[in-house]
């Protein structure tokens, strides 16, 4: 738009015609301020949109220079005047035969409000006026006019601890980089601890930023001023939450809005903690410090309106690891429109079926939460997305248990057992169960639905060596065995510590798990992984774990009864950020969309066709 000769920047072309027209090229040279006043009363007396917009250029590279040279005051005054001239060029109804959306300058004029418009919220912001819920009254150079700060989203006025500008960030860590061009400013809003009333207040993790798009209405002061622009003004900076509002509607026409997704996601992950393996580490080692973090955790507020997707990592991990396919998915209008993604933290150390029962508890707890009267349909058609382990503990949920898991330890009937009413409830939640009646599609990635031979003697040594189960539940299950001689015929799944042992082939879950009974309302989809071609690693890794992704083997991933299954060449650990993965889950995610709108004609049809039915049936009155 710009460029820049010795240290002044100078005006493009367009903006060097005007001058020239006006005979002011040698003047702009030596007094560009003198220019600026002369070219006001131009923009006074004519104000085309030639004018007005080499007015907002110039104004905008003075704002530039004075705020190079310290000189706050001015660039505030000048970066004002840019945008509200800019935004007279867009949108004033005078020019709206003439105004040219394939001219160059138009564009030119987008990115003029944008960048002045940053340029102003960066010395508002200094002075900490930027603060939603108020009005502002700034004071630049040569004038002052007020700041109405306003929130367009489903935030709070003081949700935010305070805001960034996304421009001053470069992404690292994810692929991709998801920007929509438009008006406005992308922000980064970071958000402090909201109240407890909120019952989605527990499920935002602590330091959250979230995407945020600050546009400016300029108005005058005096309404019948409306069409002078050099008078006063009046803002309303209004701030969008770009993963709801795509447009803004200025005058009766629909305006873009700028956004960045990424940035403000990349920032939250920037945490010494979430952007390494530290959190998967401490989780995975120490059950009982896990405990303080697990449970449910939302990286953009909770919608009633949109459909849950449940993310579930797996052995050694955390939330992190869905960063790719979450920041990819969101991007999608379709996908994010209808759709609001979750992720689930827990103990990975721990034996999985011990995991997957809170997760079963944690779920009954949000849905308690968060729509007590049952209101909420799509809260009823959730989805869930496990990686490895965490596609077993999402399949957990959706299986009926009947007696076949108590079976694997005992003949006896379960309320004979010797033992405390504590253990006897853990006991009961973690082997009876029924499926949640609100998921409605799983989708396991590189799962080991038959267990991995990489739990073998050495590592699940390791694991026993070095993972701590909670000590109560090993304390119990201890006592428990000791208080009731000859009542076990398999005591395995007691003694499993760890989710290593739990991992082994022999384990005796597995074979329950395949032949369980499946909620006859769940669509199940399954991604398999297999370890690209690499001479001498692939076979190393094939002679331990079999022909696979180098952790589950091709014959473990697999399963038969699955609405779909595709195969992905990659490593285990990174499966679910193959490009493949991702618009498998983005298909799988669609599918659900038009299935779900399918279902909803069809019952509308049969509903009215009973109306019809009973009206046939009902007598006619008599005449």
């Amino acid at each position: 738009m710009s460029y820049f000769s010795n240290s002044r920047p100078q005006p493009t072309a367009r903006t060097q015609q005007v001058l020239r027209q006006y005979d002011l090229t040698e003047l702009q040279e030596k007094e560009p301020e003198i220019v600026l006043a002369r070219l006001a009363q131009f923009v006074d007396s004519e104000p085309s949109p030639a004018n007005i917009y080499a007015f907002a250029e110039l104004a905008h590279l003075n704002g530039i220079q004075a705020r190079d040279e310290n000189n706050e005051d001015v660039a505030l005054d000048l970066f004002c005047a840019s945008v509200a001239h800019c935004y007279h060029y867009l949108f004033d109804s005078r020019f709206e035969h003439t105004r040219n959306p394939y001219d160059p300058v138009f564009r030119g004029a987008c990115d003029l409000y944008n960048t002045s418009l940053e340029g102003a919220l960066r010395i508002i912001n200094k002075r900490e006026q930027l603060r939603p819920g108020v009005i502002q009254s700034v004071h630049s150079f040569n004038d002052h006019f007020d700041i109405s700060i306003v929130m367009r989203g489903p935030w709070k006025n003081d949700e935010f601890e305070h805001f960034e500008f996304a421009s001053d960030y470069e992404v690292k860590g994810l692929r991709n980089s998801h920007r929509n061009y438009g008006l406005g400013v992308p922000l980064i809003a970071v958000r402090k601890k909201g109240s407890d009333e909120d019952p989605a207040e527990r499920y935002y993790p602590e330091g959250l930023s979230l995407p945020v798009t600050a546009f400016v209405r300029v108005l005058p002061r005096d309404h019948t001023q409306v069409n002078n622009l050099n008078a006063g003004h009046r803002w309303t900076l209004e701030l969008y939450d770009p993963l709801v509002v795509r447009d803004v509607n200025v005058n009766g026409h629909p305006a873009p809005l700028e956004n960045d997704l990424t940035t403000p996601l990349a920032y939250y992950l920037n945490d010494p903690v979430r952007k390494t393996s530290a959190l998967a580490t401490f989780t995975m080692l120490n059950a009982n410090f896990a405990k303080q973090l697990s449970g449910l955790h939302m990286l953009e507020p909770y919608r009633p309106d949109k459909i849950p997707v449940l993310m579930v990592h797996g052995f050694w991990s955390s939330p992190a690891t869905w960063m790719e396919m979450f920041n990819d998915l969101r991007a999608d209008p379709a996908v994010r429109d209808k759709f609001q993604f979750w992720f689930y933290l827990y103990p990975s150390g721990q034996p999985f079926w011990l995991s997957a029962q809170q997760l079963r508890q944690d779920l009954a707890d949000m849905q308690q939460r968060l729509d007590p009267q049952q209101r909420s349909i799509p809260l009823k058609q959730m989805v869930l997305v496990g990686h490895s382990m965490g596609g077993l503990i999402a399949k957990l949920q959706t299986l009926n248990s009947s007696d076949d898991f108590w079976r694997m330890l005992s003949d006896k009937p379960i309320d004979q057992l010797n033992v405390d009413k504590a253990t006897r409830q853990k006991l009961v939640t973690t082997l009876y169960f029924t499926p949640n009646p609100s998921i409605r599609r799983v989708v396991t990635i590189a799962s080991p639905h038959r267990g991995s031979s990489v739990a073998n003697t050495a590592t699940r040594w390791l694991g026993n060596t070095l993972l701590t189960l909670p000590e109560a539940i090993a304390f119990a299950n201890d006592r428990m065995m000791r208080d009731n001689p000859n009542y076990f015929r398999d005591t395995r799944l007691l003694t499993i510590r760890t989710s290593i042992d739990a991992m082994s082939p022999s384990c005796p879950i597995f074979p329950v798990m395949l032949q369980a009974q499946k909620a006859p309302w769940v669509k199940y989809h399954n991604v398999v992984g297999r370890k690209p071609n690499q001479g001498y690693v692939r076979k190393i890794t094939e002679a331990v774990a079999g022909e696979g992704d180098g952790v589950v083997s091709l014959a473990s991933a697999h399963l038969e009864d699955v609405e779909s299954e595709i195969t992905v060449e990659g490593e285990h650990m990174t499966i679910h950020e193959h490009p493949r993965s991702i618009l498998y889950i983005r298909r799988i995610l669609l599918e659900h969309l038009d299935e779900l709108k399918a279902e909803r004609v069809a019952n509308q049809n049969a509903l009215r066709r009973e109306r019809v039915h009973d009206r046939a049936a009902s007598p006619s009155p008599l005449r």
